[in-house]
């Protein structure tokens, strides 16, 4: 029985090495064609990528001009808040300082009512 031949391995290597520039060369005549169809297929893609960027860039300057918005009405909060809290401080102070003064008052009232009991 024969034995089969096989080809040596840089053979091999050739004739893939061949087939692949045989492939590359078809791809580049492909790809290099102005075919007219082709360019307008590229130019709606591009159309359309161009489109899509547009939407995303509006709908981020949306999103940061309501993200600005949120922050200066919380801003706007927090200095109600604290012009609020400042308020409340200052009636309780001023509530403070109305009882301290009444009760000075009415000490005094009871020191000078002692006086004139005992001139009597």
């Amino acid at each position: 029985m024969a034995r089969f031949k096989e080809a040596p391995l840089g053979d091999r290597l050739k004739s893939s090495a061949a087939s692949r520039q045989s492939m590359l060369a078809r791809f580049r005549t492909v790809a290099a064609s102005d075919d007219p169809a082709l360019a307008a297929r590229r130019a709606e893609r591009r159309a359309i990528s161009d489109a899509r960027t547009a939407r995303l860039a509006e709908r981020e300057a949306s999103r940061l001009a309501q993200a600005a918005s949120t922050e200066a009405e919380q801003v706007r909060l927090r200095e109600l808040a604290a012009a609020e809290q400042a308020r409340s401080i200052a009636e309780a102070a001023s509530a403070a300082e109305k009882l301290r003064v009444d009760q000075k008052a009415a000490r005094d009232a009871r020191y000078a009512a002692r006086k004139a009991r005992q001139r009597i």
